[in-house]
């Protein structure tokens, strides 16, 4: 009987030998028993409801290091075989549409995106992709400061997930009773780029998270501490803000309090929009795919600390039922009443273009991004 290795990293921690994963839905006092549990929150938006669930692995300690990046080999699909949810005729006319909603004063900002796909099967032997050997890729080829990848495969008696993220920005981290936020609005290819536009919206979407954070974080200690910081990562620059709270005593000390979290905060403001109810509706009838693990949450929680990426720059596997399969990419923008509709498309090729590359085997770190 062939072995099943399964397995998880973020922030320096690996785990292995999957033990069970609980359904948070129904079951987040879950997460108050000793872990650490890797978790991975999906996308939803109204009649698309995602899931959410955390595994918890026998075998815990530091992350590898050394020349292993550089002995495992990645095969993923070519470069030609990627489709889009939309076109760009369709997306430009979605940023359109939003346009149009922020007119009539229903929100103020939606964040659009789109899914990209490729087929890839599992091997001749029944296996399916190695995610370590794309998580090893991307760490060499687009380090990013919210890493992360989980690879529980069909078989292991328990739900199975394959997910490798590349994330820049952080959705949520705990430690010792403060809770924070690390909104990332407003991209560009370098800080020059950085836009008036891009400004505003990252100032809007702070506001919101420091919102969400004040339903759960005790009266007066919620503070931006950081506002329109400019991250560069590669290829990329970000404007990124830092809001913080010290957790409310009635929701530290309550069981099933990532229940409570999750509830207030989620999904992300950052990759949904503002007001959040609104614009998630919006998302609901323009977006013609779910989009998964992109845009929801990954990290670790354990015990009164925890560290969730937003769940960007990331690819998610799909079996399908004769062991074909489905390499996936979420990429989008937000989009606001300053927004011009062939920007924003060019937005969501810039933030795909260089891990699309690095995952069909385009150039390494010291090669300049592709380009469509």
């Amino acid at each position: 009987m062939q072995h099943l290795t399964s397995w998880a990293r973020f922030a320096g921690r690996y785990a292995s030998d999957v033990v069970e994963c609980v359904d948070l839905t129904h079951a987040p006092e879950r997460l108050d028993a000793p872990g650490p549990w890797f978790v991975v929150v999906e996308f939803e938006s109204p009649g698309r409801q995602g899931r959410a669930r955390a595994w918890r692995f026998a075998q815990v300690g530091p992350a590898p290091s050394g020349p292993e990046a550089q002995e495992r080999s990645w095969t993923g699909p070519s470069a030609a075989s990627w489709t889009s949810s939309m076109d760009r005729p369709a997306y430009e006319d979605a940023v359109d549409q939003v346009r149009d909603h922020v007119r009539a004063g229903t929100v103020y900002q939606v964040n659009v995106c789109r899914v990209l796909s490729a087929p890839l099967p599992v091997d001749a032997h029944g296996r399916e992709p190695d995610a370590a050997a794309l998580a090893d890729r991307l760490a060499v080829g687009n380090p990013a400061p919210y890493a992360a990848a989980v690879h529980v495969p069909a078989g292991c008696g328990v739900d199975p997930v394959w997910v490798v993220s590349a994330s820049p920005e952080l959705y949520l981290a705990l430690d010792d009773g403060r809770l924070s936020s690390g909104p990332i609005k407003g991209t560009a290819r370098t800080p020059a780029g950085l836009t008036v536009k891009d400004r505003a919206e990252n100032v809007m979407i702070t506001d919101l998270v420091r919102n969400d954070l004040q339903q759960v974080c005790r009266p007066g200690t919620v503070e931006v501490t950081d506002l329109l910081a400019v991250e560069e990562h590669p290829g990329l620059a970000h404007l990124v803000s830092r809001v913080q709270g010290d957790l409310a005593p009635e929701i530290a000390g309550a069981p099933g309090r990532w229940g409570d979290l999750l509830r207030a905060t989620f999904p992300p403001g950052s990759v949904s929009g503002a007001p959040k109810s609104s614009a998630l509706r919006i998302i609901a009838d323009l977006e013609t795919a779910p989009r998964g693990p992109y845009c929801g949450a990954v990290g670790w929680v354990d015990g009164g600390r925890a560290e969730l990426a937003v769940g960007i720059r990331t690819f998610w596997w799909e079996r399908g039922d004769h062991d074909d399969g489905v390499l996936r990419f979420g990429t989008g923008a937000g989009i606001t009443w300053g927004s011009d509709a062939a920007a924003e498309w060019r937005e969501t090729e810039l933030k795909a273009e260089r891990l699309v590359g690095l995952a069909s085997g385009g150039p390494g770190p010291s090669d300049p991004a592709p380009r469509r």
